[in-house]
């Protein structure tokens, strides 16, 4: 990715979590947080990857699909925060990022993993005292 792209990308993944928070709180309950921004070379599209917390999938799926009902406003807003820095502001697609559930999910493996090794070495010692 070129140096210009990057720029864009991390003015993007700002302006659009500020205006998720800040105008969108209602739709988005303050529970979405912009966790990267992938822009093709052309500026044209922007693919922003969310992550939402929710204590059901059900629940992430309908605030992320709320999100995603209110995206050409949230280009619209956009484009009012970086007209000075782009010519075109770049279509909006939404991701959700579920990277955070897969992590806890591996965290909870080695976890049990863990145990399961500690419950093996736990009668060996005792043999040998």
């Amino acid at each position: 990715m070129s140096l210009r792209t990057q720029r864009v990308a991390r003015l993007i993944q700002r302006d659009v979590a500020t205006i998720l928070q800040q105008e969108y709180a209602g739709v988005t309950q303050n529970m979405v947080t912009v966790t990267g921004v992938r822009i093709t070379k052309d500026l044209g599209i922007a693919y922003i990857d969310v992550s939402v917390f929710a204590q059901s999938t059900s629940e992430k799926e309908a605030i992320f699909q709320k999100m995603v009902s209110v995206s050409a406003e949230v280009r619209h807003s956009l484009a009012a925060k970086v007209r000075h820095q782009l010519r075109v502001v770049p279509e909006l697609r939404f991701f959700l990022d579920d990277s955070a559930d897969k992590q806890a999910e591996m965290e909870h493996l080695f976890r049990k993993i863990r145990a399961q090794r500690s419950d093996q070495d736990a009668p060996d010692a005792d043999d040998e005292a």
